[in-house]
């Protein structure tokens, strides 16, 4: 298992990670499991989605913001940062990746992505790798 940091620079951002985890795998020697992308964080989450077009990032989290408004009258949390937390809760915490000939088995468009809801902060995401 390792430990990944991880520095944010926006309120709510996208940043892929799919090289980060590949070169992981890569090092663990593992030709067919799998590997586990957890985020260590309640206002930041791990997704797979789209990587070839930027528009996507921009499209999720504007969506997630019209979902979550990051302010809201009847919201109780004394950090303020609700919509940061569902948001999470929304996307997960966590990712499985499969792993089929020592590469992360994703499809010709997919990503993994640390997503930040309450940046800019310094972060943290575990990888665990599972195989033979």
């Amino acid at each position: 298992m390792k430990i990944m940091e991880l520095e944010t620079s926006k309120r709510d951002e996208m940043i892929e990670v799919t090289d980060r985890v590949q070169e992981f795998v890569d090092k663990s020697g593992i030709s067919n499991g799998a590997v586990i992308i957890q985020s260590l964080h309640t206002t930041a989450g791990i997704t797979v989605n789209e990587n070839a077009d930027p528009d996507v990032k921009t499209d999720f989290i504007r969506r997630l913001d019209e979902v979550y408004p990051w302010n809201h009258t009847k919201d109780l949390h004394g950090e303020g940062n609700t919509a940061a937390h569902l948001k999470t809760s929304t996307t997960g915490h966590s990712q499985t990746v499969l792993v089929k000939d020592g590469r992360l088995l994703l499809g010709t468009w997919q990503g993994i992505y640390f997503c930040e809801f309450d940046g800019p902060r310094h972060r943290k995401m575990a990888v665990h790798v599972m195989g033979t």
